[in-house]
């Protein structure tokens, strides 16, 4: 099997990479579970499985909530890279219940359907005025001109974070991510650190600032909360913040530059949205499906698991190719061809379980401000050269995508 894996699945490879769908195609083709030593997991890219699995309480996000690293077969992390993980592991992502389930319930309370519909206002206004500078210009980068700013300053509102302050968190959040890649190098590995450093620096700082005087952002209400007796570390704040932060706009970033180059080399599509905005709603899940900012998904394996026939013994890793499981042609009629009009569409781009991405509804609010806001002010959107896809796998996105208004 992991002969099988390694002739498809390269996840280094810039071909691989640009296209990775016809490599699932051949995966979903050979079975529902393979190993691949490369990284030293089983790769799972049906959708029924992948579905299944993150449901499945016999898999973990971490493991350190019943094993140590040593008990689990694992070596321990490098010394020097504790930053990012002290970090990375006191955030709800990356926990498991029941602290998962205490830390979620209150942050949802700053994402209940009710106050994100009271964002609404805000998000179309702000980006309406992006797109409006976008067409003043003549076009630009669509990714640092709008996709970017739009949920950067919608999640740093949220928290509560200076506009002045906001040019610090993009950076942090990319070097920070960049850890999230397959086998990531010591390179990636001290630029996490180093973020994960200032980043923590500057959330105590405002935690100090909010303690002192509190506001009506999301990192007062986490203190409020504590002092009332829901138990929440500074620790646990700071990683809540900075996840919010990487989670609540990597994803809308990428999915908008990503919906739009499919837009741009599907031109049939891109004119029926053009003649007809009341397709957006369906538009924005068909272009999370068809292009998926997030491709791959990593649980642990908490006790021994049998998936059609293999056993996965407790101590490996799942990686559920969640680019894969949004082409399995067992649950999408016509996977390789994008269609604004999907109604059946249960695309996994926002994960499922326990896991369920909290800010789903957050962005699709910014999605879809940002795609009326360039339909209207912008209807002959094109570009002007063919974009560089970044060379990360997991967190699927472009380096740039210059356009033109005019």
């Amino acid at each position: 099997m992991s002969d099988v894996a390694r002739a498809a699945f390269d996840p280094w490879d810039p071909a691989f990479v640009a296209d990775p769908y016809p490599a699932y195609a051949e995966l979903r083709a050979r079975g529902r579970v393979m190993y691949f030593e490369a990284t030293d997991q089983w790769l799972v890219p049906r959708h029924a499985d992948v579905s299944a699995l993150l449901r499945e309480r016999r898999l973990g996000r971490t493991y350190l909530h019943r094993f140590t690293h040593e008990e689990f077969g694992k070596t321990p992390p490098p010394p020097e890279h504790e930053p990012f993980h002290t970090l990375n592991d006191h955030g709800m992502l990356d926990l498991e219940l029941p602290d998962h389930t205490r830390i979620r319930r209150l942050v949802s309370k700053a994402f209940t359907p009710r106050t994100v519909e009271g964002l609404k206002p805000y998000v179309q206004r702000l980006a309406g005025d992006l797109v409006a500078r976008l067409v003043e210009a003549g076009g630009g980068d669509l990714l640092t001109d709008v996709a970017e700013p739009l949920p950067v300053a919608v999640i740093a509102e949220m928290l509560g974070i200076p506009e002045s302050d906001r040019p610090l968190l993009r950076p942090w959040s990319a070097d920070i991510c960049g850890m999230y890649e397959l086998n990531p190098s010591e390179e990636a590995a001290r630029r996490a650190v180093r973020a994960s450093v200032e980043f923590t620096a500057y959330l105590r700082d405002l935690i100090a600032a909010r303690r002192a005087q509190p506001g009506e952002d999301l990192i007062s209400g986490l203190i409020a909360a504590h002092d009332e007796g829901d138990r929440l570390t500074e620790q646990e704040m700071i990683s809540t913040a900075v996840l919010l932060l990487n989670a609540g706009h990597e994803a809308t970033v990428n999915a908008t530059v990503n919906g739009w180059w499919a837009l741009f080399r599907n031109p049939d599509q891109l004119a029926a949205l053009r003649a007809d905005h009341s397709l957006i709603p369906t538009a924005i899940e068909e272009l999370m499906r068809y292009d998926t900012p997030l491709q791959l998904f990593e649980r642990w394996v908490l006790d021994d698991i049998e998936i059609d026939g293999t056993t996965i013994p407790r101590g490996a890793e799942i990686a559920m190719l969640f680019g894969s499981a949004n082409h399995d042609p067992d649950v999408f009629t016509d996977p390789e061809r994008l269609d604004l009009t999907r109604r059946d569409n249960p695309h996994i781009s926002f994960s499922a379980g326990i896991h369920y991405c909290i800010g789903a509804p957050l962005a699709r609010i910014e999605l879809a401000a940002s795609m009326k806001a360039l339909l209207t002010q912008a209807p002959t959107l094109a570009p002007t050269a063919e974009p560089e896809r970044r060379p990360n796998f997991v967190i699927r996105g472009l380096k740039g995508l210059p356009v033109e208004t005019r």
